[in-house]
């Protein structure tokens, strides 16, 4: 038998778009609940093990759900690819398929999309997407309940994302539609959002009233923006480059200039780790707009909450 006591079908959270918009709202309010009062969650995933397996370096990511397992009671299992078989070859489908016997869920970071849908093929416990190349929708969860926390809601802000159209951008584009904002994405050209992830957030904003736009002009998309968000030029596994990348995304850095742009009262957003004077200036990161540090905390929160839906301890 599996560890997992739950259906045989597990449900898993691979992308934002896993949660319909009902559901998103009732995480994000389980999340702010678990923030309130976390005593009350402290024994829900009392007698689990939940296996984090990180196959790309991390540091909000591991230690924020290593302490929302334990802290809720779980027992966290940090394993990098090279300590497990898959360094030797061993397929995601058969790490899957032998880890479920083992734990309650399985917590993973990687580089394809294809490796996280493979392991969610043959497991029947709860995946959940730490991060991908395709998407980082854990980071969605935490941001969308910071900008709530700030803003008293999320329907009908005007939300900027500035620089590589990449996974945060993926999740952010979804979420976003996904909560009735109006989402505005400036990439230099050649590094805007997939189309694929675009055309799907777009069709989510006809039925929720949000928008999306993508956008090459910087000051176009800051300009009376509720929210500013930014990301590091170059990604893991971009890292050669990083010179070409510095020279192209110049404009694209969230600075003075583009918060005075936005409203009086916008937050400005960063998932961290941050280039300091690169997509983001010093001024800005540490300055009265921003809401990076209580963002960076709620990972905690939202991955606490998700932990126990997926669960079914909630």
């Amino acid at each position: 038998m599996s560890g997992y006591d739950g259906p045989a079908m597990a449900r898993h959270f691979l992308s934002v778009d896993d949660l319909d918009t009902p559901e998103l709202s009732t995480l994000l309010d389980r999340s702010a609940a678990v923030k309130a009062s976390p005593r009350d969650v402290a024994d829900r995933l009392a007698g689990t093990a939940v296996a984090m397996i990180f196959e790309k370096p991390s540091t909000r990511t591991r230690v924020s759900f290593e302490v929302a397992i334990s802290s809720t009671g779980g027992h966290p299992l940090a394993l990098s690819s090279a300590e497990l078989q898959l360094g030797r070859g061993e397929t995601i489908e058969d790490t899957g398929r032998v880890l479920s016997r083992y734990v309650d869920a399985i917590v993973l970071r990687t580089f394809g999309q294809d490796r996280l849908e493979g392991l969610a093929r043959t497991a029947t416990v709860p995946i959940v997407n730490a991060l991908s190349d395709l998407e980082h929708p854990c980071q969605c969860l935490a941001d969308l309940l910071t900008i709530r926390e700030h803003k008293g809601n999320l329907a009908g802000l005007v939300f900027a994302y500035v620089g590589d159209g990449n996974n945060v951008a993926h999740s952010l584009l979804l979420g976003g539609a996904k909560m009735g904002m109006a989402v505005r994405v400036a990439t230099p050209p050649g590094y805007e959002p997939i189309p694929q992830v675009v055309e799907r957030a777009a069709e989510i904003g006809r039925t929720t009233g949000g928008s999306v736009e993508v956008l090459h002009d910087p000051a176009t998309a800051c300009s009376g923006a509720d929210v500013l968000y930014t990301d590091v030029w170059a990604s893991m596994g971009q890292e050669a480059e990083t010179a070409e990348r510095a020279r192209v995304f110049g404009p694209y850095r969230i600075d003075q200039a583009a918060v005075d742009l936005a409203k009086p009262d916008c937050i400005v957003l960063h998932c961290l780790p941050a280039h300091r004077g690169q997509e983001i200036t010093d001024e800005v990161i540490d300055g009265p707009h921003s809401v990076v540090w209580d963002q960076a905390e709620n990972r905690l929160h939202t991955q606490k909450a998700l932990l126990l839906w997926l669960m079914d301890r909630d």
